[in-house]
Formats: C-alpha cells, structure tokens, sequence
C-alpha cells in the first residue's frame, strides 16, 4: 500500500513504491515461466500465484536453518515462540510458524528497528575470560572459585570507573566444563547451590541426547560477566483502550485465492484488541501481515499471534514447480537435520570436528532421493550400499533393524567408512530407507588411524562387515560387536569410540525416521511419494539438458560427441576415460576401458566410489539449484572392466582408492570436458598414533581455475568436504604441536586464471608414535587447462629432532621420537588460459 509506505525511492528519495512498475516485472516473469509450462505441459500460472509460490519456497529456505540450529542445540521447536524483527520480518512470521509447527508468535512493537534500539537500551557489560589450565572440577573446585571471585571484583571495578554505580552492577559467574576425553565443552552458570556438574550432565544430556560416565569433568576456563544496568526508558507510549477501527480495505492473495483483508494502524489499535486473520497491522517501520486461520492479540509491548490449525489444501500428485522446490527443500532439510543428530551425539574427533560423515534419504529400492551437502564420496556410494543390503536382506527384516556395513562389495567406500541403514516402515512396508556414514578412525589395520600406506589386501585394513544387524527388535548387539572388534588382527584400538559413534549413526538415522513420518503426515504419503519421483525425474531432465547444452558448447559436428582424456597415479597406473555423449537424447557412456589392472597396493577404488565420482561431477556441471539425486544417473551408462582399479576384486586393498584415487577420477572427467583445470587431486591422508589411540586427518591444497576465476587456495576439494581439527583441540587432545598451518604460497599454477595455492602442515610430535602419511600428486602435478600452467606437485618432509630432513615421498610410515616433526607441503590447483606474465612450470 504505497500511500502508507515513506515515500523515500528514486534518485531524489521522494518517490513512493511503483505497483505498476512491480505488475511488469511479474508480467515478463510470467510469460517466461508460463512459456516453459507449456512446453512441459504443466498449468499455466497467474501472476499471484507465481508470486506466492515465491514467497513459499523463500519461507521453505529461511525454515531450513531455523529447524537445522535448533536440532544441533537440543531445542524442540514446538514448545517455543517464534520472535521476529525486521521490516520485513512481520509479513513472513505466519507462514514461517506453520511450516515449523509453532503455534505463538511475538512481535515487538519496535521489530522494524530492534537491532538500532538495543543499541540505546543494552545493558553496558564487561566480559573477562581467563584459561584454567583443563584442571579436574571435583579437586580444584574451590582455587576455581577464589579465581572467580578475584575476576569478578576487577569487572566491577571497571564498571564504576566508567562511572556506574556499585549497587547498579551485577556479576555472573561462568566454569567452561568439558568430560576428559572430549573436545565440546559447555560455559555453566554458577547454579545457586554450587553444584556445576548437576547443571553440565542436564544440559549435555539435552544437547547430545546423551550423558557419559565414570568421566572427569575438566575446567577449561573461568568467565564473569559484569553487567551495569542501562538507564534508558521507552518512553510514554501507551495504547488507548477502546477498540480500534480499520483505516481502509483491501484485498490480499493468498492460497484460498483474494480474500477480503482489513487494514489497521498499529498506534489507532486498543489495548487486548484481538483481530481474526486475514489482516494488515501496518506500524512506523514494518507490516505484519495475518494470516487467515491466525489470530493477533494487541498488547503494550506489540502483538501476539495465535497460529491455528488450518484447513489442508489438498495438493495435486502432477509436477507442480513450486511444491518442487519446496518438496526437495524439505527432503534436504530431513538429511541435514540427521547430520546435525549424528554430529551432536558423537564423540570422536573425525565425526564431531572434522565432520567425516554424511547422511542421505534412499526410497525403497535404495534409489538416492536427498542428501545434505556432506561428502561427496559418500554419497554416491551409499545408494550402492542401500541396494546391496536390499536384495540380500529383503525377506529378513523387521520393524526394528538396523544394518551395518562396509565392505568395498557392499557398496562400500572404504573400511573405516561405517555405513548404518534404517528402513523407514509405514502400514506395515517399507516405504524409504535412512542411512549414515561416518569415518571411524580405527577399525583395527597394520596401522593406527586404519589409513596404512602399504597395505596391500583387504584383510589389512580392518574390521569387514558385509551385512550386520547392529540392533535387532530395537535391541544394540553390542556384545557381538565387542567379540568381532576383538577377534581381528591387530584388534580395533579404540572399540568405545566405534560404539559410541555408532549409536550416534542410529539416532540420526532415527531422528530422519521421524521427520519423515512427521512429512508424510502433514502433506499424505501419496503426495510425498509423487514428489520423490518427481524430484528424481527432475534431476534427470537436467542431466539430459546439460548433456545436450555441453555437445553445442564443444563445437561437436554431429549430435554425438566423443572425448577422451587420461590421467596418472604416482605409481604410472593410468586411468583411461572415453566419454560418448548422445546430444539429441541427451545421455552419456562413460567408459573407462585401457584403465590399468588393479594394483597390489590400496588405491583400487570400489565400483561405488567411481560412480559417486561421476555423480558428484554430473551435479558439478549442472547450473540448476538441485538435489544430488539418483535422477542424476538415469542418463548414464557406466562400463568398467572387471578386474580394473576401478573395478577391483573382493580382496584388493581399496583404503587408499576411495580418497586419492575418487580424486583422480573427478581430474580425468573434468579434463575430458574441459570445464575446469585440476584441483590439488588429493586429500593428504595423516595418520598417528599407537596401541592405545589413533588419529586421521585430511589436509585441503589448491583448487583448480576455470574459464573465468581464480582457484582457492587451502580448501578442500572434490570428493571430500570434511573440515580440519582446530590446532587448540588437537593439542589438547594429543601429544603434538602444531608448528605451522599456513598457505604454501606460489604453488598455484599461472594462468589467464590462476589455481589456488595448498597449505602447508607442520607438526611436532611430542611422544613416540607410529605416523602415517598416505598422499598422491607427488610424481604427477595437477593439470592445467588451455595454456594454464600446472599447479606445484605436493611433498612430504620428516624432520629428524636433530634437524635432519628426509623427503618421505607419497606413501610412507614412521616411528617418530618426541621432537621429531611432520611437514606436509599440499599441491596447488592447476591453472586455466594462458598466464598474462610467464612463469616457471610447478609440474
């Protein structure tokens, strides 16, 4: 309503908002859209409900992080009231409170400037922390609170020399407390009585679901917070008493079509008037638009809205491009929402810092639907490893089971990659699976940390699961678990760990479960099931599309391309792809044909790990806003020769294939269509530790240019996305110290666009241990395109305590003293074009 908004636009910030002008945008928005309709056979769109169909999946958007922080804080967000600020906060509240389930809403009188207006009424506070040093709370309490106390007198003094007075000053006082073992410490309030660890065990036990015993709780730090209470007042505005009129009518749109909406000033509104939705309550500076089935009660400090229950408008089971978008929101957000379970209830470094892990939705046949965006070479993989427990289990599973496995035959990538499998039962069938993977850091190997540079089987490399019912009518077999951990050679070092971080993998898988039945329920089966095809059908046509627009971007003579490109391992191994794209059905053949024999090492990569490869370059090369879904594939043939290193036998060593050789994979498709110059094509596998403990990391490098940016330098590329453990936390946790984490500056390869740089890693071992490095693109540098240079190969230094420096090559293992230090110097992204300034080749 132009004539209630300031008239402040234009050039000269005096004009008022232009419908007209805003109705012909949405005119050419329309005929674009509808245009595509047509050729899609689906309804044509008036401008309203395109607009609408906008704000929906905007508000689909916006509810996703809403229910993904509030899952990883513990919170139920059904027992809260959702506030808002913001000028446009008001007007989105409604939809936002019914999509989340939240039946009250608050909105300040003042929502449209309350960031400006908690800077004139915030209190004035001092915040002082100070490190304790990890010290036990059950022996050092009271030192703790004598420190306390000498903190919280030196904040009240600051206070009163900025002039407050002493009686206007309070003091809180914090212990930062952590269980010995684990990185996720909490900052407790000091509860009335003094009992810091009663209020530390409920608050874990809300945020993981969980509480451990038998642990010491360690004090990492103390804090007081200071606080001098502001003076400031909001005046004397006040409501009138009797009940205020509408100022003007209007008509709104909304999913019952235009309905007839009242309009009121919020000042002219009287005290506990209560106004039935559709409405308009226009205030200074926002608008905060009813809802029909809403309520809003007017009150001194603002409005309160009652969101009720409303009537559910059947939807259609055809495609429809707006519930499309919001249907593949939703089904991302369920995975995201199991990630951020299995993140919270985890206790291990690799799933809870690192966040090794993934989390996806299959349907019935084990067909990928959804994914969070965790890590790529997961997820193509666990839709081979959903399949594979299906035609071996179908006949053998209950309400109640849960599966795991790992075996590189079982669809999975490697050993200590565990994947956990939960079918979703619903009127007595199974109607989707959920499933997990996470990185276990030792699953039993000739090596701590279950990543050995030399093993050579499959046997060498840890515990193999092919299919195990890890709970069994709700009941954890963690007995039998224990016996298996126990009986290989060497023997699982850290079996809690496992266990632990297992039962995390059933509760995120749980935690899907339950949003699924919950999605089900609000929308009805049949309209969830149509929309799962669809979004598969979806990602299809966009593959199709892209094969299609990728022949006319190479120039190709013929509807029919063929490109061919190869790469090498360290070793010389090659990998040999030839690429027949058809370019009038819009498929692809990748055949990798001439690709070497497996290898007597552990670079073989299982049949799923190449096609999780292919998928997550397939959905690279897409520019449309997509889940990575099984539709992806449907266009596309793979032939891999049996035997090959892509295609191993069932006891080829593969621990090294699934995070080097994936990488190498990506390299040669993305040569063969020229899309972008080669990422560092590594994930530089650390490993250390002994009988008692292992430890794993990986280490980002340079990604690659393309035809119009620059790589990145220190990231993680390709097939991982995992993050890298924070110094503080690996020093706290192990004996080393890190020495350096820096850029390894120059090591991107020049071009037109230039590749980022790697990293480079040094650590210091404070202990005796055995350490592991497991690394590629040491021979052979990643590849530049168009005239780009290479990017600079990587190299691994073992420096003696006596400052001796031996280059350890791409795959080695040590036993270092205390003093010996590790430096991994990572390969930079390669470049793309022809370097404005020539430059000496890295390769």
């Amino acid at each position: 309503h132009p004539e209630f908004f300031p008239k402040i636009l234009g050039p000269g910030e005096n004009q008022a908002l232009d419908i007209t002008e805003s109705k012909k945008g949405f005119e050419k928005l329309a005929q674009a859209i509808n245009s595509e309709a047509r050729i899609n056979g689906q309804k044509i769109k008036s401008l309203e409900e395109i607009a609408l169909g906008y704000l929906d999946v905007a508000n689909e958007v916006m509810v996703r992080p809403i229910r993904e922080i509030s899952v990883m804080r513990g919170y139920n967000i059904r027992e809260h009231v959702l506030s808002c600020f913001g000028g446009a906060g008001g007007q989105h509240a409604c939809a936002i409170a019914r999509k989340l389930g939240i039946s009250t809403i608050f909105i300040h009188r003042f929502a449209g400037i309350l960031s400006a207006l908690g800077m004139v009424f915030g209190d004035v506070v001092v915040d002082r922390q100070k490190p304790a040093g990890a010290v036990r709370l059950e022996t050092d309490i009271q030192d703790c609170l004598q420190k306390l106390e000498t903190l919280g007198n030196t904040c009240r003094e600051n206070l009163i020399s900025q002039g407050h007075l002493e009686e206007a000053v309070s003091l809180t006082k914090y212990l930062n407390l952590r269980y010995q073992g684990t990185d996720t410490s909490f900052m407790i309030k000091e509860p009335a009585d003094g009992d810091f660890q009663r209020d530390f065990k409920k608050l874990h036990t809300r945020e993981f679901g969980f509480d451990l015993q038998n642990r010491s709780l360690l004090v990492d730090d103390i804090r007081v917070r200071a606080v001098a209470e502001t003076k400031a007042t909001e005046g004397s505005y006040t409501l009138q008493e009797k009940t205020g009129d509408p100022v003007t009518h209007t008509n709104c749109y909304f999913s019952q079509g235009w309905l007839p909406t009242p309009v009121y000033l919020y000042e002219a509104l009287g005290r506990e008037q209560t106004i039935e939705g559709p409405a308009l309550i226009l205030q200074n500076d926002s608008t905060i638009l009813i809802e029909p089935y809403c309520s809003a009660e007017i009150v001194k400090t603002g409005v309160i809205i009652q969101v009720h229950s409303s009537k559910k408008k059947t939807k259609t089971l055809e495609s429809d491009p707006i519930q499309l978008a919001i249907f593949s929101n939703q089904f991302m957000s369920i995975a995201e929402q199991m990630g951020r379970t299995l993140q919270k209830t985890a206790i291990s470094t690799n799933i809870k810092e690192r966040l090794d892990f993934s989390c996806a939705i299959f349907d019935s046949t084990g067909g990928l639907v959804a994914n969070a965006p965790h890590v790529p070479v997961h997820l193509g993989a666990m839709s081979e490893a959903v399949r594979y427990q299906i035609n071996l289990r179908r006949d053998d599973l209950q309400e109640g089971d849960v599966l795991a496995a790992n075996h590189p035959m079982a669809g999975g990538s490697h050993l200590p990659d565990i994947t956990v499998i939960t079918p979703v039962w619903s009127g007595g069938s199974i109607r989707f699976f959920v499933a997990s993977r996470g990185h276990h850091s030792d699953i039993g190997s000739i090596s701590p940390g279950s990543m050995p540079p030399f093993s050579k089987t499959l046997a060498e490399e840890g515990l193999c699961l092919k299919s195990f019912k890890l709970v069994q009518s709700h009941i954890f077999n963690e007995e039998k678990l224990r016996q298996m951990m126990a009986a290989i050679s060497p023997k699982v070092r850290h079996p809690d760990s496992v266990i632990s971080d297992l039962k995390a993998q059933v509760a995120a898988n749980q935690r899907g479960i339950d949003l699924l039945h919950e999605m089900m329920e609000q929308n009805g089966e049949d309209v969830v099931f149509a929309y799962m095809v669809h979004i598969q059908k979806n990602a299809e046509g966009a593959v199709r599309s892209m094969l299609q627009n990728l022949v006319t971007r190479l120039g190709a003579q013929s509807s029919n391309t063929t490109l061919q490109a190869e790469d090498f391992l360290d070793d010389g191994s090659v990998i040999r792809l030839r690429l027949v794209i058809d370019g009038k059905r819009g498929t692809a053949l990748f055949d990798f044909s001439g690709t070497d024999p497996e290898l007597w090492g552990n670079l073989n990569a299982p049949k799923a790990v190449t096609q999780s490869a292919i998928l997550y370059s397939l959905r690279c090369l897409i520019a449309q806003d997509i889940p990575l879904n099984q539709g992806c594939l449907e266009p596309v043939t793979v032939f891999l020769p049996s035997g090959s290193l892509l295609n191993p036998s069932a006891e080829a060593g593969v621990v090294g294939g699934n995070v080097l050789t994936s990488q190498r994979i990506v390299d040669v498709i993305m040569k063969a269509v020229q899309a972008v110059a080669a990422s560092q094509g590594c994930m530089n596998n650390l490993t250390f530790g002994n009988d008692e403990f292992g430890y794993y990391e990986t280490i980002g490098g340079g990604s690659g240019a393309g035809p119009s940016w620059h790589g990145t330098s220190g990231v993680h590329t390709h097939m991982t996305n995992t993050r890298i453990t924070d110094p503080e936390i690996m020093e706290q946790r192990y004996p080393v110290y890190i020495r350096r984490f820096s850029i390894r500056s120059g090591s991107g390869g020049q071009g037109k666009f230039s590749g980022g740089d790697g990293l480079i890693r040094d650590i210091e071992f404070l202990a005796p241990l055995n350490v592991a490095i497991l690394s590629e693109r040491r021979v052979f540098p990643p590849y530049g395109l168009h005239k780009g240079q290479a990017g600079a190969k990587g190299k691994n230094l073992f420096i003696n305590k006596d400052g001796r420096i031996v280059n350890l090559g791409g795959k080695n293992e040590i036993q270092v003293s205390a003093g010996d230090r590790i430096q991994i110097n990572t390969p930079g992204g390669g470049g793309f074009g022809e370097p404005l300034v020539k430059n000496n080749d890295h390769g």
